[in-house]
């Protein structure tokens, strides 16, 4: 693994990391690590990919009204 320095973080993202970093039971360095691990797949393309597959292998079927059915069910009661 390699190491990282980053220098004049502004104080307000300062904050926010701190406090996502304790609201994730992380230290700071571990909230770090995790935000810039998701950014790189987000960046590479990662879901974006997913969703087209995901979109590829429903392309044709009927997934119905989610809307609808919900209503329908909470009618029955």
């Amino acid at each position: 693994m390699k190491n990282m320095t980053i220098r004049e973080v502004p104080d307000d993202v300062y904050a926010v990391i701190c406090r996502e970093a304790k609201e994730n039971h992380r230290s700071i360095q571990d909230q770090v690590r995790h935000i810039l691990a998701k950014e790189a797949r987000l960046r590479h393309g990662g879901m974006l990919k997913a969703m087209h597959r995901w979109r590829e292998r429903t392309a044709g079927r009927d997934l119905g009204d989610t809307v609808t059915d919900i209503r329908k069910a909470r009618n029955r009661k």
